[in-house]
Parts: structure tokens; C-alpha cells; sequence
């Protein structure tokens, strides 16, 4: 079988590692298995799932993850009084999100800042190419390139092994014909990754048509992206394998994607940016809540890896999960095994299940047992300090499993990840011992996002913060929280931070309520990361492309823009909320100049 076969098929687990795997760590087996390198000193494994319990329980750190889309579809426009149905955008388009971001005025003379000269990278649900917002004025596409990883039966990137990619002049030729797509057949179905892609970089279209004059826009017949003189890749990510949908409880109708896919994804685009010699910024709108919340997941430290070359900016959201009560923390002073804390669950019915993660931080060590809502407790007392555990409920007829890392490949804390097959509506208790000396560390448990749970299940006593979605925790990239720029109040739904380990996340906010694409008007954190990767482009151009401080690494764009960001007299920065307070980019070259 090939790696091409291999990486397609529903067979064989996908590991995500920072070392290459050999035989030898697989127990010395047979090894039914094939390797991509990921760039990075990081690898992409296929492996037969035969093989892989014999590697060991502490494999959960390097498989793949699933990460969900962070923002959907506006109910209504009520918020600009226009009560229309979806798809007649050019009546609704306005300026006031780009206005209060700064984008729009430096775009404008004297600065003149559209993203020239920068690539753009976005690896979300695809891109409509055949939209006039990606394209220039004599009707050619601005996209260089798209590898779709749904495709199969065309030629994939140099360096990848399945899916398809299309080139720009054969987007060119497929945009001259009367069916362009079945010339080149890549789209995206969802709509996500266009509307991500139209808010962040889509062209100037004034009266049906792009133009080049930018002055002219005004709202309402007319569209402006953030930065809609760059260069655009897309990679459109194909739906996780069902596997990894089943074992981690995702329902049939939501998206979800592979972190060894969007690993890939980031590979190909960070080529793109060598091979041309050209500034990347890449967009990302995806997120999960697993994960240690600190920048060690094997997704985080491969875009802090990426960012260690000079300029590359990544953009990441905060996730949506602020108000969705998933995220519980607590804090038990256990001596000699007498105390503990219980951590109460509202599953709803008709739940088919769905993952617990909990964190402790050393040199704390904790235990669980789960309490049933009849009362069945399983490990009885204070649990078992074991490496897996499973059990059946007899009342609930309910499958959990306990599996405990108590020093975490990645960030070396203590992991315990309860999982939950088919509960029976209720209460349910995750009730938490401490080992040994009390230190007086807190500890966190995590449910899955919303969007990857089949109904409303929530922790009875939550906290919103420590909320950002993963991997908005890693270093060097830029982080995102969304705020409603109507009336610049924090949207509730928001992630919200620190780091579990105190580190200042989020670094900013941006507009992220109701705001103007392509496809109709969309609310979520990564639309507040795409009005930020735009700002990011436009500084990139007056950094590196127009030569005023050329060798700028993803942070200092960061800093740039903190420098810039509109803070209140009435907060305290860094907050949770605001990061260090709300984007800008005009303030930030204001801040500059009286500087000079």
C-alpha cells in the first residue's frame, strides 16, 4: 500500500510527532506505516491502528486533534436596521469595521497600505475563485494557488501526497471559460473559508466590478477586503477521517478537520512564501478546547517554530467558547486523601457522548472517580493513580474511560482525560482528589467546543475564562478575542484568557459582530482574526516590502500593533478580555510618527 493509500485511509491513525518514528519505538512490530516530513524537525505518521495500542497509553499527545470552525452565519441585520434575506451583500456592505480597526484609513493616502506584495495564506473549508472579490481588475485571479485536499485524482503539491492542486494559470484559464469549474472543480461548499478570505483580503467591487481605485468605496453597492492588494494561497482542508470523529464524539453534521491535515496545510503555505521570497500572514479560524491551554500542543509549537523565520505573521482566533459554560476550574487543598472537590456536568439527552479534560499543574498530582446521576461511583474513593481505566455503569448502561499522563509529553503537567460514551441525561460528578501535600495549585477541566457536542452539556459552576481555543496560546503568533464594534462592548461569547500557566493571552481584540462578506454577514472570532491578519498584511508591506524595518518577525508586527491598540481609561491591560486593548492599525503608525 502507499502513503498516498495510507494517509486516505480509514485504517490508519494519524501521529503528529517531533521526532521521526522507527520501528523500533513501535515495539520492534511489522511496521504497517509511512512517514511525511512536516518541516520543522515535525512528522506526519500513518499507522496501521493494529500496531498502535502496542506504542503505549501516553499517545494521546501526538495524535491528531480535531479543530472546528469559529464563527457562523448572522441570524439577522438588524443590528445596521436592514432586514434582508442572505447573499444580497453589495446592499448591505459598509465600512465600519475596516473604520474601526484603522484599516480603512491606512489604506487611503498618504500610507496607502493594501496588502501589496504580501502572500496571504488561509487553510479553512476552500475558497470560490470564481468570486470577483479574488480577482483584479481585467478579471484574473489573485490566487496563486490552491491545494485542495478533498481532490484525489489530480497532482498534489512537491512535498505532499494526496489531494490536488491547482495553479494560477490554471485558475486563469478555467475563470475564461463559461463553466469554470469544470475546468478546475475546487470550491468550497461550506462557505467559511471564502468568507474568511473576502473580510481579510477580498478585492475593492464597486457597481459589479472590481476596481482599482479604493477611494471610491463607500458601503452599500460596493465591497472592500482589509487587505485587497495581496496575494492569496488557499488550502481547502478535507473533513477528518471518521475515526477521529467517532472517538472523539464530533456529530455527523459538523465540520471538523485533522490537526495532521492543518499541520500539512502550514507546510505548504510557509513554502509558497520561500519560493517567492514574499511576506506570509496566514489567517486561521479554526480551534479546540483540548489541550493543555498553555502553547504546548504539538500545533502550537509548530507555528512558533514556523515564526522563527523573519517575516511570517500568524493570526489566530480566540475561539467562541466564553459563554458556552465548558471550562471549569478549581482549586482542592488535599492532605492525606480527605478532601477533594466535585465537579458537577448537566448532559442533556440524547448525547452520545463526549471528552472531560482535566489539568493539574505540578507538583500537584490529582485522581478522579465519576459519579453517576444514580449515584454509582467508579473508581470507589479517592480513584487510581493508573495509566487506563474503564468502566461500565450498571443503572446508566454508560461506558467511561479514564486515562491518566501525569507528566504530559508537551507541556509535562498532569492530564486525565475522562471520556464519556453514551450518558444517560443528568448530573453528572467529576469528583477530584489530590495526592500527597497540598500545594495549592489550581486545576482545569475542559469540555469540547460547541459545535462538537450533539446537545447542551455544560459545567453547573463554570468560569469563562482561561477560554481561548487552541492554538491561540502558542508564542509568537497573534491572538484574537472579538468584541461588537457597534457599541464597542466585549462580545459574551468570546474566548477569554490568560493561559492556564498565567501566560498574557489574548494580545488584542477586533471586530468580530455581524460583519460584512461575501457570502452574508457572519459573527465569531475568526472573523476577528481575519480583519487582523489584513492589518497584519498592510504592516508587512510598509515593513518589508516597502523596506522601513525589513527584517520584522511575526512578534514585532505583534508589538506594532499593541503599540497601536485603543486601550480605555476604566481597564486594566493586559486584560482577559481586550488583551492589551482593541486593534488599530491607523493609531499605531499615529504612535510611530510621534515617535520620530
Amino acid at each position: 500500500m502507499t502513503c498516498r493509500e495510507r494517509a486516505l485511509s480509514e485504517d490508519y491513525v494519524d501521529i503528529l510527532t517531533d521526532f521521526e518514528i522507527t520501528p523500533e519505538l513501535l515495539a520492534g512490530q511489522e511496521t504497517d506505516m509511512c512517514t511525511i516530513p512536516a518541516g520543522q524537525d515535525f512528522y506526519v505518521s500513518y499507522i496501521h491502528k493494529s500496531v498502535l495500542p502496542e506504542w503505549g497509553a501516553g499517545t494521546v499527545y501526538f495524535t491528531a486533534q480535531c479543530f472546528g470552525l469559529m464563527s457562523e452565519e448572522t441570524e439577522s441585520f438588524e443590528r445596521k436596521g436592514v432586514h434582508a434575506a442572505q447573499n444580497v451583500l453589495r446592499e448591505e456592505f459598509d465600512l465600519f469595521a475596516l473604520n474601526n480597526t484603522g484599516i480603512r484609513q491606512t489604506q487611503l493616502p498618504p500610507l496607502s497600505l493594501t496588502g501589496q506584495g504580501v502572500v496571504m495564506g488561509f487553510l479553512d473549508t476552500g475558497i470560490r475563485y470564481e468570486e470577483e472579490v479574488f480577482r483584479y481588475s481585467d478579471g484574473s485571479s489573485r490566487i496563486l494557488a490552491v491545494w485542495d485536499q478533498t481532490i484525489q485524482d489530480g497532482e498534489p503539491p512537491e512535498g505532499q501526497i494526496f489531494g490536488t492542486e491547482y495553479t494560477k494559470e490554471e485558475l486563469d484559464a478555467a475563470l475564461l471559460s463559461d463553466n469554470p469549474r469544470a475546468v478546475v472543480p475546487t470550491t468550497d461548499t461550506v462557505g467559511h473559508g471564502t468568507a474568511l478570505a473576502s473580510v481579510a483580503a477580498g478585492s475593492a467591487v464597486l457597481g459589479g466590478g472590481v476596481t482599482e481605485d479604493i477611494t471610491r468605496i463607500a458601503g452599500r453597492d460596493s465591497f472592500l477586503g482589509a487587505a485587497p492588494d495581496c496575494m492569496i494561497v488557499a488550502v481547502r482542508l478535507r473533513e477528518a477521517k471518521q475515526y477521529l470523529r467517532q472517538q472523539q464524539f464530533i456529530p455527523k453534521t459538523a465540520h471538523a478537520y485533522s490537526e495532521s491535515d492543518i499541520l500539512l496545510a502550514l507546510k505548504y503555505l510557509n513554502g509558497f512564501a520561500v519560493s517567492l521570497r514574499r511576506p506570509l500572514v496566514v489567517c486561521f479560524g479554526l480551534g479546540t478546547s483540548r489541550g493543555a491551554h498553555t502553547g504546548d500542543t504539538i500545533l502550537s509549537r509548530y507555528m512558533q517554530n514556523m515564526l522563527e523565520t523573519r517575516s511570517r505573521a500568524i493570526v489566530v482566533c480566540g475561539g467562541n467558547e466564553g459563554g458556552s459554560a465548558h471550562h471549569f476550574e478549581g482549586q482542592t487543598c488535599i492532605r492525606r486523601g480527605e478532601a477533594y472537590e466535585d465537579v458537577e456536568i448537566r448532559v442533556a439527552e440524547r448525547v452520545e457522548g463526549f471528552i472531560a479534560e482535566v489539568w493539574g499543574r505540578i507538583p500537584q498530582l490529582y485522581t478522579v472517580s465519576v459519579i453517576s446521576p444514580s449515584g454509582e461511583s467508579f473508581p470507589d474513593g479517592s480513584g487510581i493513580l493508573g495509566q487506563d481505566l474503564n468502566h461500565t455503569f450498571l443503572y446508566e448502561k454508560t461506558r467511561i474511560n479514564i486515562n491518566y499522563n501525569v507528566v504530559e509529553e508537551g507541556s509535562g503537567d498532569e492530564r486525565i482525560v475522562v471520556r464519556f460514551e453514551k450518558p444517560t441525561a443528568g448530573i453528572w460528578t467529576i469528583r477530584v482528589f489530590g495526592v500527597g501535600e497540598c500545594t495549592g495549585e489550581a486545576y482545569n477541566v475542559w469540555l469540547p467546543i460547541r459545535e462538537f457536542l450533539t446537545a447542551d452539556t455544560y459545567f453547573l459552576r463554570p468560569t469563562p475564562y482561561v477560554t481561548m481555543t487552541v492554538p491561540a496560546y502558542a508564542s509568537e503568533i497573534i491572538s484574537v478575542t472579538t468584541y461588537n464594534d457597534e457599541n464597542n462592548s466585549f462580545w459574551a461569547e468570546s474566548g477569554r484568557g490568560f493561559g492556564r500557566d498565567g501566560g498574557i493571552r489574548p494580545d488584542m481584540a477586533a471586530p468580530g459582530v455581524d460583519i460584512p462578506t461575501i457570502t452574508g454577514r457572519m459573527t465569531g472570532s475568526s472573523m476577528a482574526a481575519a480583519l487582523t491578519a489584513g492589518a497584519a498584511a498592510q504592516f508587512m508591506q510598509w515593513a518589508v516590502v516597502e523596506r522601513n524595518d525589513e527584517y520584522v518577525f511575526g512578534r514585532d508586527v505583534c508589538n506594532y500593533l499593541i503599540r497601536g491598540a485603543i486601550r480605555e481609561e476604566d481597564i486594566t491591560y493586559p486584560s482577559r478580555e481586550w488583551g492589551f486593548g482593541r486593534l488599530n492599525i491607523a493609531h499605531t503608525f499615529e504612535v510611530m510618527r510621534r515617535l520620530r
